[in-house]
């Protein structure tokens, strides 16, 4: 009997030049997946550098212990309370950087034709930079019960602590983050740090 031939693999051959075109989509599935996670880490970059002259040390600190939100621009205290403002929230011990509610101080001051706006919500006055004195977010502003009371603020980067008086309200409806207490230079200064870095982690508590 005569033996059987063996099948052609001629068209197993391709000609040069030839192009896989399954490598070519595998490869380009993987372009797009590291696209887009460099995209991610962009836009992830981009959102924590909202200040352009951060602390290197407070900003660290910040990261480590979580403190720090988005922040939309435009942060103001503000007078009026809201009828629909929420209950004062408690100051809760044994927390971070020597216990309190974690939290972003600002600077801010709380004289005529400052930044902040109006006379301050608790009593209808102006106030100078060399007074001990803060405006909290609108939830813990609670509708002014906290007016005249002293909150004992503290650094989350060296543990120093200062007692100021809430004066007024930052309007958490008026770009005011809801975790935000915004001070004076005084109490910047009482704490050691440098007003030109805009915003410092802290913990505070009623005093």
């Amino acid at each position: 009997m005569g033996q059987c031939a063996s099948p052609s693999t001629s068209n197993d051959r391709r000609p040069p030049g030839h192009l896989d075109t399954s490598s070519l989509t595998m490869a380009s599935a993987k372009i797009v997946v590291l696209v887009g996670v460099l995209a991610l880490l962009h836009v992830s970059s981009a959102s924590a550098r909202r200040h352009s002259k951060p602390d290197p040390c407070e900003a660290a600190a910040a990261d480590e212990a979580g403190f720090l939100d988005d922040l939309p621009g435009g942060m103001r205290h503000k007078k009026a309370p809201h009828p629909g403002s929420h209950h004062c929230a408690p100051a809760r011990h044994g927390g971070r950087a020597g216990g309190g509610i974690p939290a972003v101080m600002t600077v801010n001051g709380f004289k005529r034709g400052e930044d902040g706006g109006g006379p301050s919500a608790c009593d209808g006055h102006f106030h100078g930079d060399g007074e001990l004195i803060v405006a909290l977010s609108t939830d813990w502003f609670a509708r002014g019960r906290r007016c005249h009371r002293r909150i004992r603020i503290t650094s989350a980067h060296h543990g120093r602590t200062v007692v100021a008086r809430v004066v007024d309200e930052c309007d958490s409806r008026r770009g005011c983050r809801r975790n935000i207490v915004d001070s004076s230079p005084a109490v910047w200064k009482a704490l050691g740090l440098d007003t030109d870095v805009g915003e410092v982690p802290v913990t505070w508590s009623d005093a």
